[in-house]
């Protein structure tokens, strides 16, 4: 078995991950300030941090949340959830209800976020007019796919939706039909196979990017790093993308909607 040329420990990513989460109590939870700084300790060492945080009725509380790559979105529900029922334990010992709802969200929204990336032949127009068209081949839409959408596990509701962007070695180019041509093979081979849903692809001559839903079980990282190993195999081993990447969320409503009405935690 091949060993992977990216790994977590090689790869230096950079990153907006952000959520907002739902949870359901069976009764009123105690004041906020008898739990909101255990909260953010606790979670900040599972990668995830409390942001803001609001009551939206007597049994739904809304917390705006950030992680790190390696976080998948269960762990999020997990170290959140987890982390305040033992905060509340003596007077709640059972705090919650076992469903949930989860979020990916963005500076943008989604509509915003598929229109960026549709655009972005023209944000980098080549100064060869049969290289741009030949690139014009490479910017796929997937008008089947849609990611506003929500996937659902047997307690929850999860909205998991990324944009990807991997740049090439040195910031080289490439707009070889052949280099194009196994980019593309390449990365809807992955899509299929991981039960991606890809709705945008651009390929660029020196990066690409991509906005796709995600299998909740899976964690930001995992999925970039997938495709960073099976590029790198497309093109005979090589690590033609940097060791890194941008990943970042979205979803139906940006960052402002979300916080119109909530309540900062710090």
């Amino acid at each position: 078995m091949l060993e992977p040329l990216y790994t977590p420990s090689n790869c230096k990513p950079a990153f907006q991950l952000r959520w907002s989460l739902a949870l359901f109590p069976y009764a009123e939870l105690p004041s906020p300030d008898s739990w909101i700084d255990g909260l953010k300790r606790g979670t900040e060492g599972d990668g995830v941090r409390v942001l803001e945080y609001r009551r939206r009725a007597s049994d739904v509380w809304q917390f705006l949340v950030s992680t790190q790559p390696n976080v998948a979105p269960p762990q999020v529900i997990k170290s959140v959830k987890g982390r305040l029922q033992n905060l509340v334990r003596h007077t709640h010992p059972k705090a919650f209800r076992r469903n949930f709802s989860l979020s990916s969200l963005g500076d943008a929204n989604r509509a915003s976020v598929e229109q960026y990336v549709s655009d972005q032949l023209g944000h980098h127009r080549m100064a060869d007019a049969r290289i741009q068209a030949r690139l014009a081949r490479y910017q796929l839409a997937f008008p089947d796919a849609d990611l506003s959408q929500p996937v659902f596990s047997d307690h929850g509701r999860y909205v998991y939706n990324l944009h990807l962007v991997f740049v090439l070695s040195e910031r080289s180019s490439d707009v070889s039909v052949e280099f194009l041509d196994a980019t593309r093979d390449m990365v809807l081979k992955v899509a299929r196979k991981k039960g991606h849903e890809l709705s945008h692809l651009a390929i660029l001559a020196d990066h690409l990017h991509m906005t796709l839903k995600a299998p909740y079980e899976c964690s930001p990282q995992e999925i970039a790093l997938s495709y960073l190993n099976n590029l790198a195999y497309a093109h005979g081993l090589r690590p033609v993308y940097q060791y890194g990447y941008f990943v970042g969320t979205f979803g139906e409503y940006d960052m402002n909607a979300v916080r119109r009405s909530g309540t900062s935690a710090g």
